[in-house]
């Protein structure tokens, strides 16, 4: 059976994109296109059948270590159905879990739901209206739950933060981890992925007047580009968005709360120390 030997299986804005594209650019490894099947998660692509989700691993040559990164897989309470059925499906997978800052990490989620048009320009309120903010950083909350399910030696724990100062080791980790049998190599050429900077917020006809290519054409003929890029910087974060005191000093104290249930999870905390500025050493 065509199924996955790893996951990466979240969190959302935490460098899953980049490593996926790094792994998929080593000898040996498989990475699935589409990036984010989220097969087990979502009900429309469960829907779809096992079959499906094993012919995206139909390419892998026959001794390829064969990997999906779906970030959907660890949005509880969002996705309830995701371990059931993870679990039903492949047994014994290794899993990869990249957390960071999850202040940080809470806002640049907010950058992305703003650019999708989906919350308001008002911080405060789109944190009251949509709890996922917060719940997709409750890195132990999330995490737990594949523990229990898995054990804690089958989960590999790490950060956008060592991606960032270590990239090497944390791809020799990855390696060891996932037993790859040589060396992989950063390619340090390659962008970082999915980065949050200069989103440009969608609106409701937006597929209509500007993603189809006959609009295209049209705007770019009939409309100079020095007011198409006017037009484009008035629907553009250019500033990442600065939290009053009182919500900066709420996430912190829930996030606080969490990295305790993190590090019980997993004793050793050193190497997601930098994640957490705000915990006392």
């Amino acid at each position: 059976m065509s199924l996955p030997d790893f996951l990466i299986i979240g969190a959302m804005k935490c460098g899953t994109t980049t490593l996926q594209a790094q792994l998929a650019a080593q000898p040996g490894i498989f990475m699935t296109t589409p990036k984010e099947p989220n097969f087990f998660s979502d009900d429309d692509v469960f829907a779809r059948g096992m079959a499906w989700y094993q012919a995206l691993f139909a390419a892998a040559a026959q001794n390829d270590l064969k990997g999906e990164a779906s970030t959907h897989y660890t949005k509880l309470p969002t996705h309830p159905e995701t371990l059931p059925r993870l679990l039903a499906a492949v047994p014994a997978p290794k899993l990869i879990y990249l957390i960071r800052n999850p202040v940080e990490r809470a806002v640049s989620h907010y950058i992305h739901e703003w650019s999708q048009g989906k919350m308001a320009d008002d911080i405060d309120a789109a944190f009251h209206q949509h709890p996922e903010l917060i719940d997709y950083g409750c890195y132990g909350k999330q995490l737990a739950p594949y523990v229990r399910a898995y054990g804690r030696e089958r989960i590999l724990l790490s950060s956008l933060e060592t991606l960032q100062s270590t990239p090497q080791m944390l791809l020799d980790q990855v390696g060891t981890f996932l037993g790859h049998p040589g060396a992989l190599v950063w390619h340090a050429e390659m962008a970082q992925e999915n980065v949050s900077k200069l989103r440009t917020r969608r609106f409701p006809l937006q597929a209509l007047l500007v993603d189809n290519p006959l609009a295209t054409a049209l705007r770019r003929n009939l409309v100079p580009k020095s007011i198409r890029t006017r037009i484009r910087q008035t629907r553009q974060m250019t500033e990442r968005p600065t939290l009053t005191p009182a919500l900066r000093t709420r996430l912190e104290s829930v996030f606080a709360q969490d990295h305790a249930q993190l590090c019980a999870l997993f004793p050793d905390c050193a190497a997601i120390r930098a994640s957490y500025p705000f915990v006392p050493a």
